[in-house]
């Protein structure tokens, strides 16, 4: 797993796929995607990476069943200090969910939920590198109150907020890093769906990676839409997890 440096802090810089079958799941996106996979402390931790592009940009972990949830992408924002970002995460009405993690060579981690439910990891890089990109195009929180995700997420991660009227689709935010770049969105969920992250996978052929995605055993979602800046579809892996596909617009 490459490491981060400070640039990073308030960027997601990772993404962990957790299911109950590591197996089938790394079949699944290898077949999809053509990812290639190279494990992480092999004969110790055995976490199978996600390799493209000579770089690593993910993996695939084990659902510990104890935790009730289902199988799901999460993803990993920068921070400089992960005890004080712990303790904004409970001064903004968030909880810490499980134990601080911590990985040699790696550096410290934990899971939280925001007010409503919505899990994402805080990560105290060790060590230097850069983010990985080209993966991993963007990830975007759904939630019921907006306004309290914008100050929960503001607080904890210093993340600002730019929202925009996307007409029949309502209201979207954009989060920017102290630096200004643009990390994560945030919407209201559609119906049916829990407060949650959804990440999303860069490709050339959003309905020809569906249709293959079926092909695989897994199935769509949400079908391809089209919007100014690209065209986008929601899948659902083998074992249960969403995951979403985007390809920019020209």
């Amino acid at each position: 797993m490459t490491t981060r440096t400070a640039v990073d802090v308030g960027r997601i810089v990772w993404h962990s796929l957790l299911t109950t079958d590591v197996e089938r799941a790394t079949t699944f996106y290898t077949g999809l995607f053509g990812w290639g996979i190279e494990v992480f402390m092999p004969g110790e931790m055995d976490y199978p990476m996600i390799a493209s592009g000579g770089t690593q940009h993910g993996g695939f972990g084990p659902l510990d069943p104890a935790t009730g949830a289902p199988p799901h992408w999460t993803a990993f924002v920068a921070v400089d200090d992960l005890d004080a970002a712990l303790r904004r995460v409970r001064d903004a009405g968030g909880r810490v969910l499980g134990e601080v993690m911590d990985v040699p060579t790696v550096g410290r981690m934990a899971p939280v939920a925001d007010p409503e439910g919505a899990v994402i990891n805080a990560f105290q890089p060790e060590g230097g590198g850069s983010a990985p990109e080209g993966v991993f195009v963007w990830d975007e929180v759904y939630a019921g109150d907006t306004e309290r995700a914008k100050g929960f997420y503001g607080t904890v991660f210093g993340w600002g907020a730019e929202t925009s009227d996307m007409g029949p689709t309502g209201a979207y935010t954009v989060f920017t890093s102290a630096s200004g770049r643009q990390v994560a969105g945030l919407m209201t969920p559609p119906q049916g769906v829990p407060p949650s992250w959804l990440t999303y996978v860069g490709t050339n052929d959003v309905d020809g990676t569906a249709q293959r995605a079926t092909e695989l055993g897994g199935r769509v979602l949400m079908p391809a839409i089209e919007l100014p800046i690209g065209r986008f579809a929601v899948l659902q892996d083998p074992t249960g997890a969403a995951v979403g596909v985007f390809a920019t617009a020209g």
